[in-house]
């Protein structure tokens, strides 16, 4: 019967070494790259929201304003949490130009999202994605919170996954109304 090679002491302590520097290293290319991500300037897709209210409103006609898109489900913790920061965004930087949409990702039943919007009376842009063509503008979103801050010239300066950093966004809003 052969025998079962079974690693000494020391070399198990080697490849679990190996094995916890390459789970290391994922997690720093992984995060290398999302900053890549949010450095990187793209333009932001050329699409049309569809709010509760049947109004509605072509990204391309936001020109000229930072905007702040968050893909959003009711059911989603970070989400509800995030709520009060873009109600004190919107109320603190509308009237100097700041437009927020809110869309609601696709499997998020309508009626739990004019609920919410109501009760918690949302004073900025709600949509609908009820056949995931947004989100899929936006790079396949598939998390939320999903949030992109874009520049009054239509170019991507954020994208976040997860909840924002409130001082963080004010600032980067600031720096875009400035010019």
């Amino acid at each position: 019967m052969p025998e079962l090679f079974l690693p000494s002491v020391a070399g198990r302590r080697f490849i679990a070494s190996l094995f916890m520097l390459l789970v290391l290293l994922s997690v720093i290319v992984f995060f290398i790259s999302q900053e890549v991500i949010n450095r990187a300037s793209i333009t932001a897709p050329d699409v049309t929201f569809t709010t509760l209210t049947e109004k509605k409103i072509a990204l391309k006609e936001l020109r000229g304003k930072p905007v702040i898109v968050t893909f959003w489900a009711t059911d989603c913790p970070a989400c509800i949490k995030e709520i009060p920061h873009l109600i004190d965004l919107y109320t603190q930087y509308h009237k100097q130009g700041l437009e927020i949409i809110a869309v609601a990702m696709f499997y998020d039943p309508p009626n739990h999202v004019v609920t919410m919007t109501e009760d918690l009376q949302l004073p900025y842009n709600v949509a609908l994605d009820l056949k995931a063509g947004l989100a899929h503008a936006f790079g396949d979103v598939q998390f939320t919170p999903g949030t992109f801050l874009i520049t009054p010239d239509g170019l991507i300066a954020l994208k976040k996954t997860g909840a924002f950093d409130p001082s963080e966004m004010k600032t980067r809003i600031e720096t875009l109304l400035k010019g």
